[in-house]
């Protein structure tokens, strides 16, 4: 188990990226001190120097440059708003904990995968435009309901997701990196893919799972199926998904993209069947308080000599 070890009359300084989670964090106790800091502007410098956590603006926060960890010589752990650690795993310096806010974008993005399933099923965003323009065009379209959905990751949202989805009748599949009860392998996905009407993308990002959506993945799904990415672009093959698209095979729903902000006049942002949405899924109000509660409930393990949660990597 991995704890931050604290004498009892020590001050617990911490680096926040606003001043709402600052004010959250002091009022966990007396002992904490909140500096916000920007590493854009700089490495910390006074009393902010002598901050044991780091807590990172949420939103694609990147690693800072080595002079900002060389002038934090008591930083011990870096606590995330987000689920996603893919800019921070594996890169601290020694001696550092990555810890994430398992959870805290749960509800939301798992209630985005299922809205943008649903949309795109039913047709929705062909009826927008056609509202826009004015013309009442009458088209049948899929339905989610009885739909057969594989659910490739079987952590906290995919789990979510599927319990959204059990309203609708679907015939659910998880699967994730080994096999286990009601969990199928990756390895079965060959034979998975041509079965399913949509595909779910709810995994982090690792060197097996980055790329793992290429031409052959995709070759493998039936005709008419939906991908679903509510992961990160990366998983992805950017190029393999827009030569489906635009064959009319396949259609998708993303909520992230492969380069992201997905540049103007990129073959994406035409390509016909595409549902897209600029990595909103997390982006509900209480999602900030969520992440915020993450934080604060760690400190206050800190604070009482328990053992962190939501490790990522340790030291």
């Amino acid at each position: 188990m991995t704890t931050l070890e604290l004498a009892a009359d020590e001050t617990l300084h911490v680096l926040v990226p606003s001043r709402a989670i600052g004010a959250a964090v002091e009022e966990v106790s007396p002992r904490i001190r909140a500096h916000r800091l920007d590493p854009a502007d700089g490495p910390p410098a006074g009393e902010a120097a002598l901050a044991r956590v780091w807590v990172p603006r949420s939103g694609g926060a990147t690693l800072p440059d080595d002079a900002f960890f060389a002038a934090l010589p008591e930083l011990r752990l870096v606590q995330l708003l987000s689920a996603g650690a893919e800019n921070f795993a594996g890169r601290l310096p020694e001696g550092v904990v990555l810890c994430n806010a398992r959870g805290a974008h749960t509800p939301s993005t798992a209630e985005w995968a299922v809205a943008a399933t649903l949309a795109a099923q039913r047709g929705i965003p062909f009826f927008v435009r056609e509202q826009d323009a004015g013309r009442w065009s009458f088209t049948t379209h899929r339905s989610l309901v009885g739909a057969r959905v594989l659910v490739i990751g079987a952590g906290d949202i995919g789990r979510a997701i599927g319990r959204m989805l059990a309203g609708f009748d679907v015939q659910l599949t998880y699967v994730a990196r080994t096999a286990r009860e009601g969990v199928r392998a990756i390895d079965e996905l060959p034979d998975l893919l041509p079965h399913a009407d949509v595909v779910v993308l709810i995994v982090p990002v690792t060197p097996e799972t980055r790329g793992m959506v290429d031409a052959e993945f995709l070759a493998a799904m039936a005709d008419g199926a939906l991908l679903v990415n509510a992961a990160r672009g990366v998983v992805v093959d950017t190029d393999a998904l827009v030569a489906e698209l635009a064959s009319g095979r396949l259609r998708a729903a993303v909520d992230v993209t492969d380069p992201e902000p997905l540049p103007a006049g990129h073959p994406l942002w035409s390509a016909p069947g595409l549902l897209l949405t600029p990595h909103v899924g997390g982006a509900v109000p209480e999602t900030n308080a969520r992440a915020a509660a993450a934080v604060t409930d760690q400190l206050r393990r800190i604070l009482a000599g328990e053992p962190l949660v939501n490790v990522v990597d340790a030291y």
